[in-house]
């Protein structure tokens, strides 16, 4: 069984946010990351609250992005950062967390979260996807070397559907993310990797 965390892209929803954002967590995926990155750090908590208050209805982890003091402050224990944050991150600030993880783009990348203490890994792009237009993707040796080497959990992102979530555990991925598809769909009930 593989594990799906979901991204979240509010530009992208076409409809409410936070309705999306309810009927996504109700379909209990392994997290929803609140990435927002254009939005301002106190408008940006001001909706994490929001994600978190119908996260926790559904059982859903919700993991914050970016604003470690801020999630600190409102009680979430779980954080993605870009790996140039985590560098900065104190040991001290870095127990308050229970998740840990970050975006990595190498099998260096890799290593280095790994020894800064994430406890899971985004590794990406895997496959060519809207979101990168014009990048090609990593591919699958690629995710193959990440996944080797480290020990905590690697999920793969960027074009990740149900044609290839058989590939990317193949690699030794423990699961994948998804945005745009979660994001842009008019039924989330028909994103066939969150309801298989």
């Amino acid at each position: 069984m593989y594990e799906i965390i979901c991204v979240t892209n509010r530009n992208l929803c076409k409809d409410d946010f936070l309705t999306r954002l309810s009927r996504i967590s109700a379909l209990n995926p392994k997290a929803v990351i609140l990435r927002e990155k254009d939005l301002a750090e106190d408008d940006y908590c001001a909706l994490a609250e929001k994600a978190a208050d119908i996260c926790s209805k559904n059982n859903t982890a919700l993991i914050m992005h970016t604003y470690y003091k801020e999630a600190q402050k409102l009680g979430c224990r779980n954080i993605h950062l870009p790996l140039h944050l985590l560098r900065e991150m104190s040991d001290k600030d870095k127990e308050f967390f229970n998740v840990l993880g970050a975006s990595c783009h190498s099998v260096n990348d890799a290593v280095e979260a790994e020894t800064l203490g994430c406890t899971y890994i985004i590794a990406g792009h895997i496959f060519d996807t809207d979101c990168k237009k014009g990048l090609p993707g990593r591919g699958l040796d690629f995710l193959r070397d990440v996944c080797k080497s480290v020990k905590i959990p690697v999920y793969a992102i960027g074009g990740i559907n149900d044609g290839n979530i058989r590939d990317i555990l193949a690699c030794g991925a423990k699961g994948g993310c998804i945005m745009s598809s979660i994001m842009t769909a008019n039924d989330v009930g028909a994103v066939k990797l969150l309801t298989e």
